[in-house]
């Protein structure tokens, strides 16, 4: 249920509601093992906007988002959102008089991908990394760059690109059609050759973040994201080099 709380720190809420389902919140960033609070995070809203509708319909959209992944992604390690409530308020602004339009859209788009990829379907992902942190956007900009490199990680035009590609897979998995999405013995599917299990993600993204192989630093509120690295190769490399063992189905 929505709080009637001043936009200002009405952020706080979400912080509470974290707390109430004891997630360990923890961050990529190398410099520090917690996320941003989100009533930081609104308090930084709150230095681009002052419109009360605003700031109240982007801490509900907000709110909307955080539960949804809760939901769908149970087993999620790394929360960080900088940068995805920095993009999140951008593009409000630039709507104008769109804003609040733009934000219900961008809601809705969001809660329909975790409930998309996470365990509420058959695609049952066990992790939103590869979406908040960026690789499914950075692979998918190498694939045609010349029309795709302007394109943000958290733009509208990429969340309907998600929303497709979720729909296509969900019907190959009904189909059988599906080689390298395979249920694993966790009951999650995994289209890596290594093991995601909590303690290897864990390893994995962490040194990644150390060396800088992050797509989107999404724990930066200001953040660059950088799509012409060979992520999934390095990816690959450093599960080798962790000694991170096959996944088994």
């Amino acid at each position: 249920m929505k709080q009637d709380l001043t936009p200002t720190n009405s952020f706080q809420f979400i912080d509470e509601i974290l707390a109430q389902q004891s997630v360990n919140l923890l961050s990529l960033n190398p410099q520090k093992t917690r996320i941003t609070s989100f009533a930081e995070l609104g308090y930084l809203t709150a230095q681009k906007s002052t419109n009360t509708q605003i700031l109240t319909t982007f801490r509900d959209t907000l709110e909307d988002i955080v539960h949804a992944q809760l939901q769908s992604f149970p087993e999620n390690i790394f929360w960080d959102f900088d940068f995805m409530v920095n993009s999140m308020l951008r593009q409000a602004l630039v709507a104008d008089e769109g804003a609040v339009i733009f934000l219900k859209c961008f809601g809705e788009k969001m809660v329909s991908l975790s409930e998309m990829f996470g365990i509420k379907t058959e695609i049952r992902f066990r992790y939103v990394h590869d979406f908040m942190y960026g690789f499914d956007w950075a692979r998918w900009v190498q694939k045609e760059p010349q029309t795709r490199v302007h394109v943000e990680p958290f733009s509208l035009v990429f969340l309907d690109y998600l929303l497709a590609k979720g729909k296509e897979l969900l019907q190959r998995i009904n189909q059988g059609q599906v080689k390298c999405y395979k249920l694993c013995d966790t009951g999650y599917r995994n289209p890596f050759t290594f093991s995601r299990e909590p303690e290897d993600e864990y390893r994995l993204l962490t040194y990644l973040a150390q060396e800088q192989l992050i797509p989107v630093a999404t724990w930066n509120w200001n953040a660059h994201p950088v799509w012409n690295k060979p992520f999934q190769e390095m990816r690959q490399q450093l599960a080798l080099k962790l000694n991170i063992q096959p996944q088994t189905h």
